[in-house]
């Protein structure tokens, strides 16, 4: 078995069995392929995200733990540093931040903080960026639509 294979079961074990949020789940897609995940993560309080939960994808590398996963939003979301058409999510932690003894718990805390505070130094959406920044209650009301049309639990 691969250090790799042996590090996403540790994880997933670990997961399973901390006590979080019923919102918080994370699992391969498929038992047969580990390093092809889905989760869900909630919308945090007091903010505009919150009442929602999200969909992500998160793809382990065959070099996991020293690489980081590549994890992204599968739900749309109207938020600066997530790409609208891909998913795509602009987070220290998932780049140059990454250490091998990262957890997904942490991804998931960082991901959750990054919905209530936005980084809008380092946008993927400029233009939201400038919303967030410029108008920020219209911001937020669009955040919340977005939330309330693509974020309800099925």
């Amino acid at each position: 078995m691969s250090q790799a294979l042996k590090r996403i079961e540790k994880e997933l074990k670990v997961f399973n069995e901390d006590e979080h949020d019923d919102a918080f789940t994370a699992g391969p897609i498929d038992e047969s392929d580990m390093f092809a995940w889905e989760g869900t993560i909630p919308g945090p309080e007091d903010s505009p995200y919150e009442g929602g939960v999200f969909k992500l994808s998160i793809k382990f590398p065959k070099d996991y733990p020293y690489k980081p996963p590549e994890v992204l939003f599968i739900t749309k979301i109207y938020h600066p540093n997530v790409k609208r058409d891909t998913g795509s999510i602009c987070l220290d932690l998932l780049k140059d931040q990454w250490a091998p003894n990262t957890t997904i718990m942490q991804i998931y805390n960082a991901i959750q903080n990054l919905l209530s505070v936005p980084n809008t130094d380092h946008p993927l959406e400029k233009e939201i960026a400038k919303e967030c920044l410029e108008n920020n209650d219209q911001y937020k009301a669009n955040a919340k639509e977005w939330t309330e049309k693509y974020a309800h639990e099925e």
